[in-house]
């Protein structure tokens, strides 16, 4: 679920393409280089480049331990978005247990929701700085401390602390989804992403359809045991990744590099991006709480941003307002615990049919960028097109939901064909809106996306609380209330639908009004009109603030200058 870029925001994969310098570029470039000179001048140190790397970075790692460090990621990301869900199984025994109502039990669900939205954001500078492996390790270690209180909590209170620490210390798909960006070049990412967005949308089902076990194994204490399963499954994927995942972040393995070869004498003098400046003088406090702000500022301000946020934050919303309030609908078919569990899958075989649909799109669009390579409309909106056919899901499956879960003498199959649109429309939603994004807002599309994933988590925190009101007391007096409920969520994601179509056809007028856009626009014009992922002092929207927005990595071979020390991560 997604994180905002540090210093500059960088695009996935823009690594592998020489860019075409124009003049302002160039001096920024050339003053970059005469400032390093100088610094080998005065104190005789070097700075490694990417050339003298290749074969030893992330990108170069064979393609079997590539998708290897990506399973794990896989099922990291599916640990934490678990963790999310499963608490909402044990709100019976929580309710009983502390003397809560199991509405105020509910809180437990949504504080974790809401923490963790702004702990992605909190988290993702770091791993930048200093690595993805210490920070995730970090983030994963904290999670499962904060599960002692949670499954020990003496009392309420305590359990909601636990609960709040364990949403803040997640760093989730800020540092999950920033690790594609150092391991795959821009012509393969997309498949990587799309792999990575189905462990975040599946990690959220895999929650109720494990608690409905564990609800009919143990009445009495099954609360505990939802707890202690997410700490066992947190603590079984720490340990795969500590011992099983390298470091994949390129400034730190160039450092490591760079430490290796003044070891071995093979050259005292040269040494890591992050190594001749210390810190402190990379980074200020007010730097970094622009950094942390720019996200949300792009969520108020880019009306793409907004827009595409917001619909992916509801699509997900939906899923927790179900988790919440599901048993309301079949529990009219007598399902029990488990069976109710089980009405989730629907939404699962939603998810697997969207992403296989993604998979020949990759390439349709890969084909139709290289076949226009001029095409402002190819080469972003189209990115779009499946969505055009599959966000309509959404509504389709809210009102088939909304009219076929009034119980007996209908079919509960009915439904789950309902849930099973809504999956697909979920999954496509989040995978289309991330992918168009990134190419959008290119050096600034980790705070575009950053946004993305804020919405999501935040909203699905706020609507957890009021899901099971919602759907029990409106239209309640004509016993109508299960199906005026998502009629109601239907015409309200008719229209965050209707603004996908808005976006595919006028998406060049409304990125002529943004101003990260047109920064982007006038660095691509001075360098021939070829996509570039440096915004200088003087285009980027954030000058104000004195912010250098320095390029990201870049490949091997592939990039101007030394690899940036303040580069950005996609979230």
């Amino acid at each position: 679920m997604e994180g905002t870029g540090h210093d500059s925001d960088k695009p996935v994969g823009e690594k592998g393409h020489h860019t075409a310098v124009g003049p302002n570029v160039a001096q920024t470039v050339a003053a970059r280089e005469n400032e390093k000179a100088q610094t080998k001048d005065q104190t005789g140190k070097r700075e490694i480049t990417q050339d003298e790397c290749e074969g030893e970075l992330g990108f170069d790692f064979p393609e079997w331990k590539k998708w290897w460090i990506l399973t794990v990621i896989f099922l990291v990301q599916t640990s934490m978005n678990f963790n999310t869900s499963l608490y909402s199984n044990g709100l019976v025994g929580i309710s009983e247990r502390f003397s809560v109502s199991e509405q105020g039990a509910r809180v437990g669900a949504a504080i974790f929701l809401i923490t963790y939205a702004f702990g992605c954001e909190l988290w993702a500078p770091w791993s930048e700085e200093f690595g993805r492996k210490p920070i995730l390790q970090l983030s994963l270690l904290f999670v499962n401390i904060f599960t002692l209180p949670v499954v020990l909590a003496p009392n309420f209170g305590c359990l909601l602390a636990g609960r709040a620490l364990g949403g803040l210390s997640t760093a989730g798909g800020s540092v999950t989804l920033g690790m594609i960006a150092d391991l795959f070049e821009s012509d393969r990412q997309q498949y990587a992403v799309a792999y990575i967005v189905f462990s975040s949308v599946g990690g959220s089902i895999l929650g109720p359809i494990v608690g409905g076990f564990v609800e009919i194994m143990d009445p009495a204490s099954g609360w505990r045991w939802c707890i202690w399963i997410q700490l066992i499954f947190g603590g079984a994927v720490q340990l795969l990744h500590f011992f099983t995942v390298p470091e994949t972040r390129t400034t730190i393995m160039m450092n490591k590099i760079a430490k290796k070869r003044r070891k071995t004498g093979q050259d005292p003098n040269v040494y890591g991006p992050d190594e001749i400046e210390s810190f402190f003088s990379r980074f200020t406090v007010k730097e970094l709480i622009y950094t942390w702000m720019r996200p949300f500022r792009m969520f108020l301000t880019e009306p793409i941003v907004l827009t595409l946020s917001l619909l992916s934050g509801f699509s997900d919303a939906l899923i927790f307002m179900q988790i919440q309030s599901i048993s309301l609908v079949y529990k009219q078919w007598n399902f029990n615990s488990w069976q109710i569990g089980l009405a989730f899958l629907p939404f699962g075989i939603g998810y697997v049919i969207a992403w296989l649909a993604f998979i020949p799109a990759f390439k349709r669009n890969q084909r139709l960028r290289e076949l226009h390579p001029e095409d402002e409309h190819a080469q972003y909106e189209s990115r779009m097109s499946l969505l055009l056919w599959l966000a309509p899901c959404l509504p389709i499956g809210l009102i088939i939901f909304a009219w076929t879960s009034s119980g007996p003498p209908l079919h509960w199959i009915g439904s789950m064909f309902g849930t099973a649109l809504i999956g697909i429309a979920n999954y496509a939603i989040y995978m289309a809106t991330i992918d168009y994004m990134i190419c959008a807002y290119g050096p600034y599309s980790a705070s575009a996306t950053g946004g993305n994933g804020w919405a999501r988590d935040f909203l699905a925190g706020v609507l957890t609380v009021p899901a099971t009101p919602f759907y029990s007391n409106i239209g309640r007096e004509k016993g109508m209330n299960l199906e005026y409920a998502s009629t109601i969520l239907f015409c309200i994601s008719a229209v965050l639908v209707a603004a996908v179509y808005v976006i595919y056809w006028k998406g060049p007028e409304l990125r002529k009004q943004s101003p990260f856009a047109q920064s982007l626009a006038k660095t691509s014009g001075e360098a021939h009109g070829r996509r570039v992922s440096v915004a200088t002092h003087s285009t980027a929207p954030d000058q104000e603030h004195g912010h250098a927005h320095e390029s990201a990595p870049r490949r091997p071979g592939g990039g101007i200058g030394p690899t940036s020390r303040r580069s950005s991560y996609m979230a």
